[in-house]
């Protein structure tokens, strides 16, 4: 069955070429031309992948990436933006978008985007099905990472995280007690070069230090390394 694909933008040229080049890709695309239509559709069709734009009538991307997270529902998005839009880019993330692209863009890079996000999360669609009780995980202090089931347990308690989050975090507890670069985790999690734009990778290590670190200015798991980039390693003080 091929995959279900919602793109929300308001340019009728953009979305027009967005659907044609992602059904010849093999996918099956709907479109939304503004805010409120790509979020009530999101609801009622469960796409596979979003891809939004965010300057949108009605309700912009933000408040539609906003409004489907507080309802729990964690389909992949891609969110679209303009050069120039630093601060709507970031606060997307911040606010559960998984990736982003800066417009112009070339339609056979969005494809390419699109088949990365989505092999990502057919694990997440795997480990909702009837599994033997997991017994492969990673541990560093009260945090369980399970690879296999896409899961990670933090004090007992199942975290909510975006699949990039927990991408994000398997890398990081693969390589515990490593210091690994913004550009390494850039290539690693993301499986593409972003041009030196690394705000994303900081943008994600907050929200994994607001689940699992009890003073978020003061880490202990996740740790700065200046000039450098991160490490993730066991809690000194337990």
């Amino acid at each position: 069955m091929s995959k279900k694909i919602l793109v929300v933008d308001d340019e009728q040229s953009i979305a027009t070429l967005l659907k044609y080049n992602l059904e010849q890709s093999g996918y099956a695309v709907t479109t939304a031309h503004d805010g409120e239509e790509g979020r009530d559709k999101a609801i009622e069709q469960s796409p596979d992948l979003i891809i939004l734009d965010l300057m949108l009538p009605s309700m912009d991307g933000i408040e539609v990436c906003k409004e489907l997270r507080q309802r729990k529902i964690n389909i992949p998005i891609l969110m679209l933006t303009a050069k120039d839009d630093e601060f709507d880019k970031v606060l997307g993330l911040e606010l559960g978008a998984d990736d982003y692209m800066t417009k112009p863009f070339s339609p056979r890079e969005v494809v390419a985007r699109v088949k990365a996000i989505l092999r990502r999360s057919q694990a997440i669609q795997q480990a909702a099905e009837p599994a033997q009780e997991p017994t492969d995980y990673k541990e560093v202090g009260e945090l369980k990472v399970y690879p296999e089931q896409y899961e990670a347990y933090f004090q007992g308690e199942l975290l909510e995280l975006t699949p990039k989050e927990f991408e994000l975090l398997l890398y990081l507890t693969d390589n515990k007690g490593r210091v690994l670069t913004r550009d390494q985790l850039l290539s690693a999690v993301w499986n593409y070069d972003f041009a030196g734009d690394t705000r994303i990778v900081d943008v994600h290590i907050s929200h994994l230090r607001e689940k699992i670190e009890s003073n978020t200015k003061k880490p202990t798991y996740i740790k700065t390394i200046r000039g450098l980039g991160y490490k993730l390693e066991e809690p000194k003080n337990r």
